[in-house]
Formats: structure tokens, C-alpha cells, sequence
């Protein structure tokens, strides 16, 4: 009998891309329907977009360990987070958290976020005019707010950084992978 070799390649691309909505004023504790509304209402005075992350090894496995229905937490409303800290320490697949000492906030997902459509999943996170006022110089996706053992998933830091966020502004991150 004869065997022919056939040469089959998968090929996934990760594609992350990011979105900061900088906007006056405070959002204060508003969450969901009312939180979107002033969202809405307010329409930001800066947005910088931008395209890129490093995948982390301890991110890469937790997802696995997800596809396998290993023992895993999952990137969901209720565990995942937006993290900014004000490092621009270059990003390293090793990195299990962000690399700022003390600047660094881990904050929840708005409401009905992640969301996943069309092969994409969107990750949002508001930040309100108390929350993260400092400069924003990386950027990173968790499964909860106590890293490490809250798993890292990727870690971005954009050359140049995000701005500097001061009191008194609602700033709102977005990352679709």
C-alpha cells in the first residue's frame, strides 16, 4: 500500500486591540444601564487606540487548562479584570503581574462585560476620578484582583504610554482579542 504525506498547518492570530476613552467628570458608583447612560452622555475629550500585547505564559496555560475544563478560573464578569499600572518596564512572557510597585488597579468589568461576537471577545473596564490617577504605562488582562494565583493573561505597554490620568476624570479601557 502506499502512504502519501500531507502537510496540514493551523494557524490561529491573536489580535489585540485597544481603545481609551478619556472623559471629564465623575462617573461616581454608577454601574450598568446607568453607568452606559452617562457614558453615552459624555463624550470623551481624548481616545487613543492601539494594537498589540504579549500573550503570558501563565495566561497561555490558564486558557488551556479552560479548553481542557481543567481546574481553571475563568475570564468572566464576575473574575475578570482591567489592570493599569504605571510601569513601562518592557513586557515579558514570564511577568505574572503588572510591573509597577505601587501604582497598579485591578478593576472589575462593566456590566455585560466580556462579551463575545463575530470571533472576539471585548474586555471593559471603567475607571471613576478616584481610581488609577497616575501615569498609565501598562496595561494587562487577569482572572481576578490578587495576582499572583489570579492569572495575567497578556500585558501590554504602549511606547510612549496612555496619558496621565488626574482626579476628576472617568477614564474607560477596552481590549478586543
Amino acid at each position: 500500500s502506499m502512504h502519501a504525506k500531507v502537510d496540514v498547518e493551523d494557524r490561529g492570530t491573536w489580535h489585540a486591540h485597544w481603545l481609551l476613552e478619556k472623559r471629564s467628570g465623575d462617573c461616581g458608583e454608577r454601574t450598568g444601564e446607568e453607568l452606559e447612560r452617562w457614558l453615552a452622555e459624555n463624550i470623551p475629550y481624548e481616545v487613543r487606540e492601539g494594537d498589540g500585547n504579549m500573550l503570558v505564559n501563565v495566561g497561555i496555560t490558564e486558557l488551556l487548562k479552560l479548553l481542557i475544563g481543567a481546574a481553571a478560573t475563568a475570564y468572566n464578569n464576575a473574575n475578570a479584570r482591567l489592570a493599569v499600572g504605571d510601569s513601562n518596564a518592557a513586557a515579558a512572557a514570564g511577568q505574572t503581574d503588572l510591573q509597577a510597585a505601587v501604582n497598579k488597579v485591578y478593576v472589575a468589568m462593566d456590566a455585560t462585560y466580556p462579551q463575545v461576537s463575530s470571533q472576539s471577545v471585548l474586555f471593559r473596564s471603567t475607571y471613576g476620578a478616584a481610581v488609577a490617577n497616575y501615569a498609565w504605562n501598562e496595561c494587562a488582562v487577569f482572572n481576578g484582583p490578587t495576582p499572583p494565583g489570579d492569572e495575567m493573561l497578556n500585558r501590554l505597554v504602549p511606547a510612549g504610554g496612555l496619558g496621565t490620568k488626574a482626579a476628576g476624570s472617568t477614564w474607560t479601557l477596552t481590549l478586543t482579542i
